[in-house]
């Protein structure tokens, strides 16, 4: 693909910002930084997911962020052109509405490439163009939003447990076994004070184990991007999507802006509540019959690994299991 170089003359008009544009085919030139790019997957029960295209996270001049697509059957045309960080100039494109779950920018329109489109890299960088933007929301606005599958945003805190180990010796995660999970879980602890868990999957997680075990010093701040918030055993958590990027510590603006607030506000590390963090460990069922029965009531959140051998009508949660 050839690049394309601006000729600017007192005529040219300037690029169409990503908040002019209307639904249907559109011939104006947008010009955009492209934040990041992921598989567009389609999940199958019982089956591998269905790869449909590329998805594409893009910021414009004024700071406005666009979800783009790009289609499976024009991925070899482009993907080898796509590189995070490059500016790109777009003529001919198709602006869809159809997308109703789980947005990830705020414009609500799905910028399309179709068999017209021309895509471009910019040769010039253009520093008026952001290299980020990020949607941090809170406990709040979570709970707010959990399992409504709409807004994905963003979530930053400090790590209290990193797959049930303590950060006061650095964990090593990037074992053999670990290599082959697919999901780590952290515990959060936001500014409010609220601890939440945060499970990372696929790359998500590869990406956290990797960058975890690179830092020399045990690193204290994580940022995850595009977070979906729904309840687990009746508790509010986030979960990671295939857009999701993770960040620690000094990689970007709010990671460094956390460190320093914590920097100044030690306290925040020690007000966890003892009852919502706890180390992971092994239970029986009979050991958990018998914490239940257990005076006064307390509150608490099981995973639980087991096969079913029988189900039956009675008053008994747990009929019949085997571990």
């Amino acid at each position: 693909m050839a690049k394309k170089t601006a000729i600017l003359t007192g005529e040219a008009s300037s690029p169409l910002l990503f908040r002019h544009v209307t639904p249907g085919p559109g011939d104006s030139t947008l010009q955009f930084r492209l934040i990041h790019l992921w598989d567009a997957r389609k999940n199958v029960k019982g089956g591998p997911a269905i790869i449909l295209g590329i998805e594409l996270l893009m910021i414009d001049a004024e700071g406005t962020v666009a979800q783009g697509f790009i289609g499976q059957n024009r991925r070899n045309q482009y993907e080898k052109e796509l590189q995070r960080g490059r500016i790109y100039t777009l003529t001919n494109f198709y602006a869809s509405n159809s997308k109703v779950m789980y947005h990830v920018a705020d414009q609500r329109l799905v910028i399309c490439i179709s068999h017209a489109s021309d895509l471009s890299k910019f040769d010039d960088n253009i520093e008026g163009i952001l290299t980020e933007r990020f949607r941090i929301h809170s406990f709040s606005d979570f709970e707010a939003n959990c399992d409504l599958r709409g807004d994905l945003h963003d979530v930053v805190g400090h790590l209290n447990l990193v797959e049930g180990q303590t950060l006061h010796q650095h964990p090593v995660l990037c074992t053999k076994d670990d290599l082959t999970s697919r999901k780590v879980m952290v515990h959060l602890q936001l500014k409010d004070g609220t601890v939440i868990n945060v499970y990372l999957w696929d790359e998500a997680a590869e990406n956290f184990r990797m960058k975890f075990d690179a830092c020399a010093v045990t690193p204290t701040v994580l940022l995850v991007t595009t977070v979906n918030p729904k309840r687990l055993g009746g508790k509010l958590c986030l979960s990671s999507m295939s857009s999701s990027r993770v960040f620690l510590d000094e990689e970007v603006d709010p990671t460094k802006e956390y460190l320093t607030w914590l920097s100044t506000n030690s306290s925040a590390t020690s007000s966890v509540n003892p009852v919502e963090v706890v180390k992971s460990e092994t239970l029986t069922i009979s050991e958990i019959a018998a914490f239940i029965k257990r005076q006064p009531a307390k509150i608490a959140y099981f995973d639980c690994i087991a096969t079913i051998d029988d189900v039956k009508l009675g008053n008994n949660a747990l009929s019949k299991m085997r571990q």
